[in-house]
């Protein structure tokens, strides 16, 4: 479902983009232009100006449809969780608030630094 509203927000988009490229400027951006007491009046609307305000009606639309879904997934779950890690390190030790602990920053040890000691240079044995 989501997918699909993706989809359609994507669409709403490049014909919204389309819709406001394809309209006549006014000239009136600065202030300037426009002439004949354009300001005062309301401008007749054009066909082309209801579909970009459809347009972009549907797109708002479609934005808060993926935001409440994408809320509604990611309830109660930890960016953690997703990674496939824990939600924090092992507390083996206790540290004084305000102080980090530099050992729950470190990776977690991999097979080959097992086979290497601590201080041996990354450099391969010339043997």
């Amino acid at each position: 479902m989501q997918n699909v509203i993706l989809i359609v927000h994507l669409l709403l988009a490049l014909s919204l983009i389309g819709a406001v490229l394809l309209q006549r400027s006014e000239g009136g951006g600065l202030g300037m232009g426009g002439g004949g007491g354009a300001m005062s009046q309301r401008a007749a609307a054009t066909a082309l100006g209801k579909v970009t305000w459809i347009l972009a009606i549907g797109f708002i639309v479609t934005s808060i449809t993926l935001t409440i879904l994408a809320a509604q997934d990611a309830s109660g779950v930890s960016v953690m969780d997703r990674l496939g890690g824990s939600g924090s390190a092992p507390a083996t030790e206790q540290t004084a608030p305000g102080e980090i602990d530099t050992d729950a920053l470190l990776p977690p040890p991999s097979a080959s630094d097992s086979e290497t000691a601590p201080d041996a240079p990354l450099v391969p044995r010339a043997d």
